[in-house]
């Protein structure tokens, strides 16, 4: 009997590869299947059970979703290689106006070209990508897939509890020599000859 696939929805820009390499080294006989979205219809494969999990950018309606923050993506701008802009480091908001579109690094390189560059926008919000499922349809195989998203181990688990790390050896050290009580003296006693 065939085993249905676990279908990842995502938005452009998204790179899916270290987490997908893990899920096919730890499950070879469970097949993954995927779905790009555009940002206004990211959420609709999660919502119409087309895809397990999603991969979006924020904000979304999380109504009736579970919804866990990954990672942030710069603001940048792509501009030809002869505009003004392009001998800046890096421009703002303002310096860009209404001339170009202000795009995630990640979608930006996809227009990446030798005619032109990339400038990050120092004062532009950056876009934040997260993982999205719903949550009346959380399985066995989405809490997995969380974890592999989320940097557990094949040999870590959900509900276990981790053993404590282990108290750090406290090194020995030799014992303090004894010294002698001298009473009535004020100085000690040179050590004899032999």
């Amino acid at each position: 009997m065939a085993t249905e696939p676990f279908t990842i929805a995502f938005v452009a820009g998204v790179t899916l590869t270290k987490w997908t390499a893990a899920w096919e080294a730890r499950h070879p006989d469970a097949p993954l299947a995927f779905e790009p979205t555009a940002a206004a219809t990211q959420l609709d494969a999660v919502r119409e059970r087309r895809a397990q999990v999603a991969f979006v950018r924020l904000p979304v309606d999380a109504t009736g979703l579970s919804v866990i923050p990954l990672y942030e993506e710069t603001a940048v701008v792509v501009v030809p290689r002869d505009h003004a802009l392009a001998v800046r480091d890096s421009v703002t908001v303002a310096d860009v106006g209404d001339d170009f579109d202000i795009l995630p690094q990640s979608i930006a390189r996809s227009f990446a070209r030798k005619d032109t560059v990339t400038r990050p926008v120092s004062d532009a919000e950056p876009t934040r990508i997260a993982l999205a499922w719903r949550e009346s349809a959380t399985t066995e195989q989405i809490e997995e897939f969380i974890g592999i998203v989320r940097g557990r181990t094949a040999n870590s688990s959900r509900g276990a509890q981790e053993a404590p790390a282990p108290e750090p050896k406290k090194k020995q050290l030799p014992p303090k020599p004894k010294q002698k009580v001298i009473t009535g003296r004020t100085r000690p006693r040179k050590p004899r000859r032999r």
